[in-house]
């Protein structure tokens, strides 16, 4: 049923005030000292089904509190520096779950456009996604092709949303484009420019929420040399100290990259 004209009127009053307080609220210094804060993070947000259950709630609920989560998160990230912020969001795996989560999460996403996009483009965060787009609705791939292409110029964060994705799909793919495309004296670097996204920096830190100790299929290429840090949250608990704390043990931590 259509809402009533005075409703959309009111909800949007309620975006525009949202937006501005936004832009114009302070950052909060960190609660501890972070040390080196990592270029870029990638987060693997797990726990929202288990959330939902200890709540005796369905499934739908705890991927609203994550999505809420990660709101947060973006922010927070964005106040301390951070350049490129990569979230797992929806694997290549997870159409296998029941049909009714699968098209809940669908509709989510498709809200969750509309409604944060404007904000974070207000704030300068600029939206990316990466994963296969071809099994998506046409109405979603067009909402996600707006969000770039709004956001696109902003440089304070890069958010790369990993949707529909699998690294080892990542890999094929770019595999079968290099065999293509390339000649025998092409390297690393010319592979790279055939990833989902060639230009996204290798996380310095890989983060997994909920205890589990994985890495899922996610950026498999790309986190070869990160730092991981596994968090016993759930991921719609999870919050802007949480991720302070993963970057402040990242920061104690010394890189070699296979070096002594």
């Amino acid at each position: 049923m259509p809402r009533p004209p005075a409703l959309v009127t009111l909800t949007r009053r309620l975006r525009a005030a949202r937006t501005i307080l936004a832009m114009g609220r302070t950052a909060r210094e960190p609660r501890r000292p972070l040390g080196r804060i990592p270029a870029s993070i990638a987060i693997i947000m797990d726990g929202n089904g288990r959330w939902a259950r200890s709540r005796g709630l369905p499934t739908g609920a705890g991927h609203r509190a994550g999505a809420r989560a990660l709101k947060e998160v973006v922010r927070r990230a964005g106040d301390l520096g951070v350049g490129d912020l990569t979230v797992y969001s929806f694997s290549t795996e997870n159409w296998n779950r029941p049909p009714e989560e699968v098209d809940d999460l669908m509709g989510l996403f498709a809200e969750l456009i509309d409604r944060e996009v404007p904000e974070l483009h207000a704030e300068g965060v600029q939206v990316r996604f990466i994963g296969r787009r071809d099994p998506l609705s046409g109405d979603l791939r067009a909402r996600i092709e707006a969000a770039e292409a709004l956001t696109r110029g902003n440089g304070r964060l890069r958010l790369f949303i990993a949707m529909n994705y699998g690294g080892r799909q990542e890999i094929v793919d770019a595999a079968r484009r290099f065999a293509a495309e390339c000649g025998p004296g092409a390297g690393e670097e010319d592979f790279r420019r055939l990833l989902y996204g060639p230009d996204l920096r290798d996380p310095e830190l890989v983060i997994r929420t909920s205890g589990e100790q994985r890495l899922s299929n996610f950026l498999l290429w790309q986190s070869a040399y990160s730092e991981l840090f596994f968090s016993p949250r759930l991921w719609p608990d999870f919050g802007a100290d949480d991720l302070e704390e993963a970057i402040a043990d990242y920061g104690r931590r010394e890189r070699r990259f296979g070096g002594r």
